[in-house]
């Protein structure tokens, strides 16, 4: 129930600033709005006011505006207050201005993110720098090794770690350009990305073959697993793990990654207590990960890497905001392009139930950050939906406009009405097939087809 009234919340927000958009813009060309309501179906209070109905519905999913003669097959005349007594310069404003609203509302929302509370891993957002590299993986093969910094990776010079799993996700079983720096030497190569996974949202980042420096220090022990290896062999909260077998470690990914490569072979930990420095014997212990499958363990759970939290100038929020915007945007374009160039599957394309379980995740997560982060970009993908060219959606109406200004005249009638209703069987095809992906997504339909 807290999803849905989560979701109900985020995407009516959504769509609500979209229609808005449409709104205000239509207002000011002079277009007569019949209706501006918030949710669907029967009609449970309002106002008129200017010849729009101000209405609240009883389906509380976005809301929509009505326009005066919008509607093909509507009867037409010469009222100037209809939509299509306008000129197209007019209607195509009124068309951009709902995707435009979204990409504002993104910018605000990231843009007073930053400057009230701006929360990132410090790893994330610096040099790609790795930990531990798996001698198993395809990427050792470059010959990249552990402390090295990747420089490049598919077409992003000086990526971060978000860059690389990004875009190693939209490039699944693919071939990609690769730089790193190894001993102040920049090697230039390829990297292909194998895996099982056949669409971006079922990619682990830990198959890459190599695990990111998340901190400077060594990884430090808050508590125990009562019974684990860990507890047995005497570790302490407070303790720090300097190495494992010698081999320095800094997060708790690379240190299991090291054990899984090891396949759970004893192995010794540098330990540091205080100023005392100690080598402890240890074996790892295959335990249930928690999603099905088995990985060794050693049984503690440790303080995470450390987070930077600041205010941002106002000048730096709006250049933050919009990096994340730009980032986001393209990012959409690469999935799309990667659809047609069939790479990418439509199985990751995600509808309502997708992005309930999204928003309860992000809200779930320790601060707001995280939420924030997921409404911008679940209204740039809105946005940037809306202006595909496809009838319908703003983009489809904005390609027909175009078409009549090129043709300098309308689009016969029957042509239009015929355009939309094909459309419109389309888009419900549509939906139906992400609502089904969701649906196959869901932990149920997983068990049941493995």
């Amino acid at each position: 129930m807290m999803t849905i009234i989560q979701l109900l919340l985020v995407l009516g927000l959504m769509v609500l600033v979209h229609e808005f958009g449409h709104f205000i813009v239509a207002k000011w060309c002079g277009v007569r709005v019949e209706a501006f309501a918030i949710g669907f179906g029967t009609r449970l209070a309002g106002f008129h006011r200017g010849g729009t109905d101000y209405r609240i519905n009883a389906l509380p999913l976005g809301g929509y505006v009505k326009m005066a003669g919008e509607i093909p097959g509507e009867e037409v005349s010469n009222d100037p207050g209809e939509l299509n007594n306008h000129p197209r310069w007019q209607r195509m404003l009124i068309a951009l201005a709902g995707p435009i609203a979204n990409f504002l509302l993104a910018f605000g929302l990231m843009t007073g993110a930053c400057m009230t509370h701006y929360e990132v891993n410090e790893y994330q957002s610096g040099p790609a720098v790795t930990d531990y590299i798996s001698p198993g993986g395809t990427v050792a093969a470059t010959g990249i090794r552990t402390g090295d910094t990747i420089v490049h990776f598919n077409n992003t010079e000086n990526p971060n770690w978000d860059d690389v799993y990004q875009y190693a996700s939209l490039n699944l079983n693919r071939r990609v350009p690769f730089s790193y720096v190894h001993n102040g030497q920049r090697v230039n190569t390829t990297f292909l990305i194998a895996t099982t996974a056949t669409s971006p949202d079922q990619f682990d980042p830990d198959t890459l073959g190599f695990v990111p420096k998340m901190q400077t220090t060594p990884v430090k022990v808050s508590a125990l697993v009562a019974g684990s290896p860990a507890d047995r062999v005497g570790l302490k909260p407070g303790d720090e793990i300097v190495s494992i077998d010698g081999l320095a470690v800094h997060s708790v990914p690379a240190l299991l990654a090291y054990m899984q490569d090891q396949k759970g072979k004893p192995a010794v930990l540098d330990v540091l207590r205080g100023t005392q420095s100690m080598g402890i014997p240890i074996t790892p212990e295959l335990t249930d990960a928690g999603d099905g499958t088995k990985a060794y363990r050693l049984g503690f759970q440790y303080v995470p890497p450390p987070v930077k939290v600041e205010r941002l100038s106002f000048a730096k929020s709006l250049k933050t905001a919009w990096v994340f915007n730009k980032k986001s945007s393209l990012l959409i374009v690469d999935v799309l392009k990667g659809m047609f160039e069939r790479h990418i599957s439509v199985k990751s394309l995600s509808g309502p139930i997708g992005i309930a379980q999204v928003v309860h995740q992000a809200a779930e997560m320790k601060g707001w950050m995280p939420l924030i982060q997921t409404m911008a970009g679940i209204s740039i993908n809105l946005g940037m939906f809306n202006l595909l060219p496809f009838p319908i959606l703003d983009g489809g109406m904005i390609f027909l406009l175009l078409i009549e200004s090129a043709f300098r005249r309308d689009l016969p009638m029957p042509i239009k009405e015929r355009i939309y209703q094909v459309a419109f069987v389309c888009i419900l095809l549509f939906a139906a097939m992400v609502i089904f992906n969701d649906i196959t997504k869901l932990p149920f339909f997983v068990k049941m087809k493995s």
